[in-house]
């Protein structure tokens, strides 16, 4: 976890660093905000099928120009995310929400179309299970989750408008003590603007 956290850190860092001191072809970082829509759900290893939730994602974004079709884009992102479970016809609404660090290493297009995928850090600001009108704290749950996020975006040229499509892999545990172990998995569908693009 700290290494990811370190990882994280440095390749921000020196992105940033690179593009300030004109080092990158392009030589500039841009700043930017988004959101959209979370289809998240739980995977579980006994295969207890869970329903997805769905959700809300917003945040704000940089995007460090390296090198002509190369750039880092790292993200500070709330995200809704979570599932329900149905037993004897009763639905536990299982809300976990998290401030998602992903750092994505994108291939860019003439066309605007971007290629993207790197790691993502989760940090849990809260873990509730609802049913009818009461809600419980979930604490059970690991503050920290890992995930592969993949996937496509597309900005309009010279507008800095644009959609993005990913797809977010949990890699660890979310339960503290629970065996078998349950991971994160969820599409995230939005748009963004970059300023000054």
């Amino acid at each position: 976890m700290k290494f990811l956290v370190g990882l994280i850190a440095s390749i921000m860092i020196t992105g940033i660093s690179s593009a300030q001191h004109g080092d990158a072809p392009e030589g500039h970082m841009s700043f930017g905000i988004k959101g959209g829509l979370n289809v998240y759900n739980i995977n579980n290893e006994d295969n207890t099928g869970y329903d997805s939730r769905v959700g809300i994602h917003f945040g704000v974004l940089g995007h460090v120009h390296v090198k002509p079709h190369f750039a880092i884009q790292p993200e500070l992102v709330y995200s809704s995310q979570g599932a329900t479970y149905t037993n004897n016809g009763d639905a536990f609404y299982y809300h976990l929400d998290y401030i998602n660090i992903p750092v994505l290493f994108q291939y860019m297009f003439h066309s605007g179309l971007r290629l993207q995928a790197g790691p993502q850090l989760g940090i849990l600001v809260s873990a509730k299970s609802k049913l009818n009108n009461s809600s419980i704290d979930l604490n059970d749950t690991r503050p920290f989750d890992v995930a592969l996020s993949f996937g496509a975006s597309y900005i309009l040229p010279s507008t800095g408008f644009g959609i993005d499509a990913r797809y977010n892999l949990g890699l660890n545990n979310i339960n503290k003590d629970r065996v078998p172990g349950s991971t994160n998995r969820g599409l995230q569908l939005g748009i963004f603007y970059i300023l000054g693009n």
